[in-house]
């Protein structure tokens, strides 16, 4: 029996299709509204904050902070799962990962690196 979690695959539909393409290569995408210059992450072509569809990606730096997080302590092994606040922004929920868990605080900065789904494709998640 294996010790690490297993991670199921995101399902893309069209308006996520990029996102999940750049995590193939390594990239952090946020969509960017050109309308009123806000950041937003879940990825939609519809600002939430203006309504507009002057929307476009933008590689994310990859820098974030945690905002909050839980560690589970069910299952072969403990995982954390977290809110960030990306330096561009918004919030996402991940996982954060190759850490020791006692030691994540709130406000902890934290990086985003790329981990294999189930299926062996990429997905965004953090680490200090």
């Amino acid at each position: 029996m294996s010790n690490e979690r297993k991670i199921p695959s995101p399902v893309p539909h069209p308006e996520t299709q990029a996102y999940w393409d750049a995590a193939q290569q390594g990239k952090l995408l946020v969509r960017h509204c050109r309308a009123c210059d806000e950041a937003h992450h879940y990825p939609r072509e519809i600002c939430p904050f203006c309504w507009s569809n002057e929307t476009e990606w933008i590689e994310a730096k990859g820098e974030a902070e945690i905002y909050s997080f839980s560690t589970m302590r069910v299952g072969p092994a403990p995982y954390t799962l977290a809110y960030v606040t990306l330096a561009e922004g918004p919030s996402m929920m991940t996982n954060i990962v190759d850490c020791d868990p006692s030691q994540l605080t709130i406000g902890q900065k934290v990086k985003v690196v790329f981990r294999p789904c189930d299926d062996g494709k990429l997905a965004p998640m953090f680490t200090p």
